[in-house]
């Protein structure tokens, strides 16, 4: 074969050629890793269903006879204990109550006398250091952050103490109370021990003043107030703060009654349009339940979000305002002047907010108008605009309400406790994607896997959709059993809870729902010391079904 010859025109040619083509797959790859580069984006683990499902349902805590019944909220996903703008929290430690016992002991006349032991001055400073270090060491589950001064007891040796905590496993910093009476007593070196501690809210004389208003028919019903929960409804101001304003309004759509999965995603979405065009969110408060949630299975309209969420904080840290306060200072605008309230009104969800980002109008009103599912909030989230919006989930928690509720059976079993979740009903009816699981949630087949797992005669709380209340008696000859049932009371007619949320409801009191339940098992689970799943320990059933796993 002839050799090529760089001085040969042909040869030339060809290595020119081959130079050009070489040249042109490095601009072109150059070219391509370029534009990657600029437009590609990690995915949003809140972007793709599958991602919210994991979510959600992947969690620690329980899910029930709707997997998608109980939501993961913001205080679930935070990083770290996120505290309200302007609180102050100094956790009381072991190092900060032994500053204050050096700082005792120093004063000679501070050292109480034991000659009478049968009466305690629950006023001295060493009392209180006393109950602290003891609380530290018995109940290692809690933060504690304050304490009220002492007072005495139900007899001279007993004291009544308050305090206020947050539990480690919860990553906000709302705060709980709890009051408690101690008997106490003298070392032999004259210094003072909590001989014993009462239960959960035993401590009456230390508790807040209850307001006791007189109910129907002369009934007396005993209402408190949580003074750390602030659901006033803020309003606008004057006509001048209406219109410097500038509001984001979405008319309600198909989301309407879907159930609370859906409802979230969509107003999320909603959130953070609102957050990425730098407006005021118009709020419905109306939040209408799925009958999945309702003894009743029917749908029902007009719930509080209130009753679910954290409303106080949500106000913190976004940008809303009241439908209906929203609505009035329009209206009394209109009426007022001459000039109307620029609006801009959008009737698809396929105008991006990316299209809106530039818009003067004093209101942006989404209407949502077609059929489903092209009337669901979300679908402004989609697509394009995915890359730019970012639901702001911090900014949901649970209602202080309900995680009082938590905190009282978690503390009526001094936070010591192991749960076990027992999911049931239709999913234990299904035997196409279920064969093992009816029989694997059995009250045997239960007992069995729990004798390996947990130490007999603990305290066990059952998380479960099981609706038969004596279903687990089996379980109750080797542990100390908790149904949610059990604490019925925290929600009846004479608990704070039904109160509050009564006076939500403009007097009219509320069922504690399907959602509520959830929710509220779902949490108390969560704080068990050890947790038995029914998809990890109990069946080996895939938890979507067969061949899921």
């Amino acid at each position: 074969m002839k050799e090529l010859n760089p001085t040969d025109p042909f040869g030339q040619n060809v290595i020119k050629l081959i130079s050009n083509v070489c040249f042109s797959v490095f601009v072109f790859s150059v070219l391509i890793f370029t534009v990657i580069a600029i437009t590609y984006q990690p995915p949003d683990p809140w972007e793709s269903a599958r991602a919210l499902t994991m979510v959600f349902t992947d969690v620690e805590n329980a899910t029930f006879q709707v997997d998608t019944s109980v939501v993961k909220t913001g205080e679930d996903i935070a990083l770290a204990p996120v505290a309200s703008p302007g609180a102050s929290i100094t956790p009381i430690t072991e190092s900060t109550v032994e500053r204050s016992e050096g700082e005792l002991l120093k004063d000679a006349t501070s050292k109480p006398s034991c000659g009478d032991s049968s009466v305690i001055n629950c006023s001295d400073p060493g009392v209180l250091i006393a109950i602290q270090k003891f609380n530290l060491r018995v109940f290692k589950a809690i933060t504690y952050l304050d304490y009220q001064p002492p007072v005495t007891g139900s007899t001279p040796d007993e004291c009544d103490v308050s305090w206020r905590f947050r539990n480690k496993k919860e990553k906000s910093w709302r705060r709980y109370r709890d009051f408690r009476r101690f008997k106490m007593g003298f070392t032999d070196d004259c210094v003072y021990k909590v001989d014993h501690a009462g239960r959960w809210h035993s401590g009456l004389n230390a508790r807040r003043p209850r307001i006791r208003p007189s109910g129907p028919r002369g009934k007396v019903v005993p209402a408190v107030k949580d003074d750390e929960i602030n659901d006033t409804i803020p309003t606008l101001g004057s006509d001048s703060a209406f219109r410097k304003g500038r509001y984001l309004y979405y008319s309600r759509g198909g989301d309407y009654c879907k159930g609370m999965n859906h409802y979230l995603w969509s107003f999320q979405c909603a959130l953070g349009e609102a957050r990425y065009l730098n407006r005021t969110f118009v709020m419905d408060l109306s939040i209408c339940l799925a009958s999945t949630y309702m003894q009743s299975n029917k749908n029902e309209e007009d719930k509080d979000f209130r009753f679910y969420f954290d409303y106080e904080h949500l106000k913190e840290t976004a940008s809303i305002v009241d439908e209906g306060e929203f609505m009035r200072d329009w209206k009394r605008w209109d009426k007022t002047h001459k000039a109307k309230i620029p609006v801009r009104k959008v009737a698809s969800y396929k105008v991006t907010p990316m299209q809106l980002r530039r818009d003067k109008s004093t209101i942006i009103w989404r209407q949502f108008d077609a059929p489903e599912p092209d009337n669901y909030w979300y679908r402004v989230c989609e697509g394009p605009a995915g890359k730019y919006i970012q639901r702001p989930w911090h900014t949901i928690w649970k209602s202080k309400r309900l995680m009082n509720i938590v905190s009282e059976i978690s503390g009526s079993m001094d936070w010591d406790f192991d749960g076990v979740h027992v999911v049931r009903g239709e999913k234990a009816e299904n035997r196409e994607k279920w064969p093992h699981l009816d029989a694997d949630t059995s009250p045997d087949a239960i007992l069995a896997k729990l004798q390996g797992l947990v130490a007999p005669w603990r305290n066990l709380y059952i998380a479960t959709n099981e609706p038969f209340y004596n279903y687990f008696d089996k379980l109750r000859s080797h542990y100390k059993v908790h149904l949610l049932d059990d604490y019925r009371n925290l929600w009846g007619n004479a608990s704070e809870w039904y109160n509050e949320t009564r006076q939500l409801n403009r007097g009219r009191p509320i069922e504690f729902d399907g959602y509520m339940r959830a929710a509220v098992d779902t949490e108390v689970f969560y704080r068990a010391k050890n947790r038995v799943e029914t998809f990890y320990n109990l069946t080996m059933d895939c938890k979507d079904g067969i061949n899921t796993c």
